[in-house]
């Protein structure tokens, strides 16, 4: 087997080969694209505890959105505008039963990922339309779902909002739903654009499950009572997306075989690996199935997002004090501006460019020649990879 690592440096991840497992047997591999951010100059190593950080940039309210991918453009068999009417998931592609479902407000809601004994397996992984992953505070990661098309009792435990939640909500239009968060990112959250949409933990629909485990490993929620709230302010209404996602079931062209995917996260590596028998990704954690505590399946994807938006540490905003001294400062994930990654999909890793102009705008991906890149009508992760890591990501054929 030849394994893709990304080196990644100030502004790009550069790509080497070198040997791996054994049980795969060696095939060639066509080079994996460059990640790059036009956001902001990065920092060239993980910035210091004593380091200044400006203000984040300020992004449009609105932006032209990216234009749909034409049939004639792609010779795939694309969903077009005229697909989607009022019963098809605009982030999904799939056509829903009950088309009120997609009436409501979307709900970004914080999930925990560590200690793994625990937090797993966590309720509600394999409902959301999409989930992103990033690293919290030293190299633990921590989820944000976006649960939208599809109902779900109760999704856990929910933890304490990171400043990439200060983005994802405005991003799809959501609510969202958090057990707190540092003094520096609640104000944050308490002066965004979405303040009145936040759920916060004196709201209905938290409860604490009793388990004999730590108090904060406890709290979990009920995503339709929080809407109740939110239909008594008059706010779970119809999300405006600005922007469009392009879907198809064909694979495109232009691929290369991806089986799996792993993420060296440093406190664990996650990997992702393909079921030609359903065409889906399988996650796998610290070398354990992945499971949704709902349901007991492993966690599935049709769509795995790579990308490394420049990570910077805010030295206002302290997430953990030790003995009276800041021992993790805040990171700021500028998801937004442009960058390099890939996607994977049906087998295959297809190199990208991602784009959120806009605030309001959703992630969306083009190819090479610029046309919308297709995803897999289906769920999508996003990896979140931090710019200082050194060969965090490996791609086997």
């Amino acid at each position: 087997m030849k394994r893709w690592l990304f080196l990644l440096s100030t502004a790009m991840l550069l790509i080497t080969a070198c040997g791996g497992q054994a049980e795969v047997p060696p095939t060639a591999v066509a080079p994996l694209p460059t990640l790059e951010n036009t956001a902001a100059a990065p920092p060239t190593t993980a910035p210091a505890a004593t380091a200044t950080l400006p203000p984040p940039p300020t992004i449009a309210a609105a932006a032209t959105n990216t234009p749909a991918a034409t049939p004639e453009a792609t010779g795939l068999n694309l969903l077009t505008a005229e697909d989607f009417g009022t019963d098809r998931n605009p982030l999904t592609g799939e056509l829903v039963d009950d088309p009120a479902l997609l009436q409501r407000r979307p709900l970004a809601i914080k999930i925990s990922n560590a200690p793994p004994s625990y937090v797993r397996p966590q309720a509600g992984l394999n409902s959301a339309d999409w989930v992103f992953e990033h690293t919290s505070e030293g190299s633990i990661t921590r989820f944000t779902l976006i649960v939208y098309g599809q109902d779900v009792d109760q999704v856990g435990p929910i933890r304490s909002a990171r400043l990439i939640d200060v983005e994802l909500p405005a991003m799809f239009d959501a609510a969202l739903a958090f057990s707190g968060a540092s003094a520096g990112v609640n104000e944050r959250l308490n002066s965004s654009d979405f303040t009145e949409r936040i759920v916060r933990i004196s709201d209905p629909g938290y409860y604490r499950t009793g388990e004999d485990k730590p108090f904060e490993h406890t709290l979990y929620g009920r995503p339709a009572v929080f809407r109740q709230g939110l239909d008594a302010l008059g706010l779970n209404t119809p999300p405006n997306f600005n922007g469009l996602l392009t879907f198809t079931s064909e694979p495109p062209a232009g691929g290369s075989p991806a089986s799996s995917v792993a993420i060296d996260y440093q406190w664990e590596t996650v990997e992702w690996r393909y079921d030609a028998a359903d065409g889906r990704y399988y996650r796998w954690a610290a070398g354990e199935p992945h499971l949704d505590g709902n349901t007991g399946e492993q966690v599935s994807a049709a769509n795995i997002v790579v990308i490394a938006p420049f990570h910077v540490e805010d030295a206002t905003i302290c997430e953990q004090i030790t003995n009276g001294v800041c021992t993790h400062l805040s990171v700021q994930i500028q998801l937004w501006g442009s960058g390099t990654g890939f996607i994977l999909r049906d087998g295959q890793q297809f190199p990208v460019t991602w784009h959120r102009d806009g605030r309001n705008d959703l992630l969306t991906f083009t190819d090479a020649d610029g046309n919308p890149f297709p995803l897999q009508i289906s769920n999508t992760w996003v990896q979140l990879v931090p710019t200082w890591y050194t060969d965090p990501v490996t791609v086997t054929e």
